[in-house]
């Protein structure tokens, strides 16, 4: 079992920028692809950007060039960098472990879900 905790959202101006946090416990996540969704109010789970074991990196084309997804084994933490920040951006964002070991942006392919955090970004 993987217990995941997101934090670090909040409510930023359009253009701001936050950064979220994934800690994980429980197991550690350096074997494990990583990814971040997001899910604004009744809309789909949407992928954001995924991080593999060995730290390539894949990112839907909304955020592209404005966010970063990293890792640090060591603190078994993966981190989102949101810059340029803009008002669509506004949702719940998760993280969650891949559980088919190919990088996928399929919410099927993640399991261990952490909370959410909420990010809210005012024009």
């Amino acid at each position: 079992q993987v217990q995941l905790v997101e934090s670090g959202g909040g409510l930023v101006q359009a253009g701001g920028s936050l950064r979220l946090s994934c800690a994980a416990s429980g197991r550690t996540i350096s074997n494990y692809a990583m990814g971040w969704f997001r899910q604004a109010p009744v809309k789909e789970r949407d992928f954001v950007a995924s991080i593999s074991r060995t730290a390539s990196t894949s990112y839907a084309d909304s955020v592209k060039g404005r966010f970063t997804i990293s890792r640090d084994n060591a603190k078994n933490t993966v981190y989102l960098q949101m810059n340029s920040l803009k008002p669509e951006d506004t949702a719940v964002y998760y993280c969650a472990v891949n559980r088919i070991g190919a990088m996928t942006t399929h919410v099927l392919g993640y399991t261990y879900w952490g909370q959410g955090t909420q990010v809210t970004v005012s024009s």
